[in-house]
């Protein structure tokens, strides 16, 4: 049995108070990075939109955290404001086509689903008894992987997620690329994949003549990590796609790592893996 992941939540934020002014305070879902957060637009589960606000004119960015922003919703009074404490908010932004780079809010990890869609269509026979797994949970915990590993028991998983892209200005060493092929990682900070799994990944990318990128991160994680700890243990690893501006509103990927990503899946899952 295989287990292939993909998360489909996604970072965001929770009301925990709203003031006598209207203006909702809130806690994050993942990791939400505050610089990012000032005049984004948000959308509530029950249709409501906002903007994030902080009075930034008289202290620098670095000094407005959490309990300094709040949500916009318009509103005058608790009454009007239609939203209440433990609701839940995403960015509000719309999907962007720049050609060959994509860019979307959730593209963490939307398009690690979209690539499992796109592998079970282009599959047409597999020895291997294949579960192609969409998490939830996955940015605050690894949940949803944890209890679906717990059911499957995989003897191999494959987790598939966006890694932060750094070949970018003002950047003087640059390890990963848009537009090189996806990642095949090595370690970050919640797991460590199997050599040899890494190796029959490659065997087949270099066969089939699919670009990839090598991966040691020093941050993050994915899926994998729950999937590896699952039972008595589970070899593991993970393909990403590179992605600039990761946890932010506006996520960018290369269409050719997608395409290569769902390739590599597709020869991978087509034979026996020997490890």
């Amino acid at each position: 049995k295989i287990m292939l992941a993909a998360h489909m939540d996604e970072i965001g934020i929770m009301v925990n108070h709203v003031d006598k002014n209207g203006f909702a305070r809130f806690a994050s879902l993942g990791g939400v990075f505050p610089h990012t957060l000032v005049g984004a637009r948000v959308q509530f589960i029950n249709g409501i939109k906002g903007v994030i606000g902080a009075y930034i004119f008289t202290r620098p960015i670095k000094m407005i955290m959490g309990n300094k922003m709040y949500i916009d919703t318009g509103a005058t009074t608790p009454e009007n404001s239609l939203i209440q404490v433990g609701d839940a908010a995403g960015f509000d932004r719309p999907f962007l086509d720049l050609g060959e780079r994509l860019v979307a809010k959730s593209m963490d990890d939307r398009i690690g689903v979209a690539v499992l869609i796109e592998t079970l269509r282009a599959l047409k026979s597999t020895p291997y008894e294949a579960y192609f797994v969409f998490t939830t949970q996955e940015e605050v915990g690894v949940r949803g992987a944890q209890t679906s590993a717990y059911g499957i028991n995989p003897d191999l998983g494959i987790a598939v997620d966006v890694t932060g892209a750094d070949d970018m200005p003002e950047v003087d060493s640059e390890t990963i690329f848009l537009g090189k092929g996806p990642t095949i990682k090595y370690k970050d900070a919640g797991t460590i994949s199997n050599p040899r799994l890494n190796a029959e990944i490659i065997k087949v990318a270099e066969k089939n003549n699919i670009p990839y990128q090598r991966e040691v991160a020093t941050m993050g994680g994915t899926d994998a990590r729950a999937i590896q700890l699952s039972q008595t243990g589970v070899p593991v690893s993970t393909l990403s796609i590179p992605c600039r501006y990761v946890h932010s509103p506006s996520e960018m990927v290369d269409y050719s790592d997608v395409q290569n990503t769902v390739k590599l899946l597709v020869k991978l899952l087509e034979k026996e893996i020997e490890i």
